[in-house]
């Protein structure tokens, strides 16, 4: 796995594996610094109050939602709705693509 594959993006997908929100998924909407994502839902965890995370707490997904990194890079801010639709839209479209023997995480 190269480096930039493995660094964090804002728009990035994430499977949160540490915590209470453990199993659920998230958006990237700031990288604090090498450590450590700002990670909002749209749902319990508005983009207002993002969750700062440790980067080794969750999965980095393979899958950048453009609509969510083109809003922020842009204007430095997404709609909660957005959020929800990148979610919704990997967890239907992604999740079903993928076969029950394939990866989701990469290698670890």
């Amino acid at each position: 796995m190269d480096s930039e594959s493995s660094s964090p993006r804002i728009g990035q997908l994430v499977r949160i594996n540490r915590g209470r929100e453990a199993d659920q998924y998230a958006v990237i909407v700031d990288v604090v610094d090498e450590s450590f994502v700002l990670l909002a839902d749209g749902d319990k965890r508005k983009f207002d109050r993002p969750k700062r995370k440790n980067i080794h707490h969750v999965d980095l997904l393979d899958y950048i939602s453009p609509e969510v990194e083109n809003s922020i890079l842009e204007t430095g801010r997404v709609t909660n709705g957005k959020l929800r639709f990148a979610i919704s839209k990997f967890v239907n479209e992604q999740l079903a693509d993928w076969k029950k023997g394939d990866s989701l995480y990469g290698e670890r």
